[in-house]
């Protein structure tokens, strides 16, 4: 007889979980993408909170709730929907402008104008954020951008003013400048961590008030001050050392310059050094574990000298494509206003990575323009209050865990954090 032979037993299988109850499961747990999205959601419900805490007419409707409940729901519905809506429409697209535009009653000027105004605000962050980005990556907090970011606006503009070149070379030039001078004041807190021991925290704000005071003395200097001004203002770059616009085809008004793309090719840059090159090699595992990578032979001092000069002359082109790109190209006290500072929240949103870090610019940029848009039902302060909200729940993941009964992701919840502590 034919042997007959029995096919061997094989064990069930688990089924694999289909899509829907994976992404499920993605999108109630902690893991860091959501952990961003469901604190930009939390902002915006606890700005909508405030919104209708300071209309009024909706807290008068409030008050008569049980009589007429609809009433305050429905008012609470108008002041919020209309405020976020502004909010839009000064920040990305106004639907209205954009419908004048094709019956021929706007300009295209007009209708790019929030978009423009966006891109402008977020171009500075996107290189401060960069700068603090790229420092906590090594573990270090360079909460120093500010006064990087000034020396690499007065290092930029005198180059500006002070030479006589064709365009091609008097830009790059001036940035290089811009990003000279802020580098070697972004090192000394490097050096001084290296040599000395020194905290970078305390050194880099200690430097910026420096910085500040510096910035001051200068621009009262016979070399820097305006010829043509008493006010506390520099003499302007020259023609030839100005950034181009970079929607100038559109029309007039439109102030968003090549500055912007400088920023998003050092972004990809940036990301390029850190996942392709020995230096961000160093600095990620620098950044990682500080002692094991002592151990593997690389030199912690000068990866702490090298990436806070990196770091700086972020900074420093950051405050060259400033004033370089913004008319009337000059520098006074409040040119620099909070960009090195609001850098430190720009890098936490997009968690050092520099994809992240544009986009939290961006939102941050938008957060800016339509929030001057908004004026005067709800006051500018709006925006750095959404930007601290948002901040506060990046920063402390556990909280919206708890909050919204998310689960603990695989490899633990992601925080980002210096390691210089």
């Amino acid at each position: 007889m034919p042997s007959t032979t029995t096919a061997p037993e094989t064990g069930s299988r688990p089924d694999k979980p289909g899509f829907g109850r994976t992404f499920t499961r993605y999108l109630t747990e902690a893991n860091s993408v959501m952990v961003t999205v469901y604190s930009l959601l939390l902002a915006f419900a606890i700005g909508a909170l405030l919104i209708i805490v300071s209309d009024p007419s909706v807290r008068r409707a409030w008050g008569y709730f049980l009589n007429r409940p609809a009433d305050a729901l429905s008012f609470s519905w108008q002041a919020v929907s209309t405020a976020y809506r502004d909010l839009f429409e000064g920040a990305i697209l106004d639907i209205g402008r954009l419908g004048e535009f094709f019956d021929g009653t706007a300009t295209l000027a007009q209708v790019l104008r929030p978009i423009s105004e966006t891109l402008t605000y977020a171009t500075p962050l996107i290189f401060t954020g960069l700068a603090v980005g790229l420092a906590f990556r090594a573990g270090l907090f360079n909460i120093g951008g500010h006064g990087q970011f000034i020396f690499g606006m007065l290092g930029a503009l005198i180059v500006g003013f002070a030479l006589d070149l064709p365009p091609l070379l008097h830009v790059p030039l001036a940035l290089l400048a811009g990003a000279l001078a802020g580098g070697l004041f972004g090192a000394i807190p490097g050096v001084l961590k290296a040599k000395t021991g020194a905290h970078e925290v305390i050194s880099s704000i200690m430097l910026n008030n420096i910085a500040t005071y510096f910035l001051l003395w200068a621009l009262s200097t016979a070399f820097i001050h305006s010829l043509t001004s008493q006010e506390l203002v520099s003499k302007p770059a020259d023609i030839s050392a100005r950034l181009p616009r970079l929607l100038g085809w559109a029309g007039s008004g439109l102030r968003v310059s090549v500055g912007l793309l400088i920023a998003v090719a050092l972004a990809a840059g940036i990301w390029w050094l850190l996942r392709r090159s020995t230096f961000g090699y160093r600095i990620r595992a620098v950044g990682a574990n500080p002692h094991a990578a002592q151990t593997a032979g690389i030199d912690m001092g000068r990866t702490f000298i090298t990436t806070m000069a990196v770091s700086g002359a972020l900074a420093g082109i950051g405050g060259g494509a400033l004033v370089l790109g913004l008319n009337p190209y000059t520098v006074n006290p409040g040119t620099v206003a909070e960009f090195g500072f609001d850098g430190i929240t720009v890098a936490l949103l997009g968690r050092a990575h520099p994809g992240g870090i544009v986009a939290a610019a961006l939102l941050f940029g938008a957060l800016k323009s339509g929030t001057l848009h908004m004026q005067p039902a709800i006051p500018v302060e709006m925006s750095t209050l959404l930007q601290a909200v948002i901040v506060l729940f990046i920063a402390a993941p556990a909280l919206v865990k708890t909050l919204l009964h998310l689960r603990t992701p695989r490899g633990g919840l992601n925080t980002l954090e210096a390691r210089g502590w």
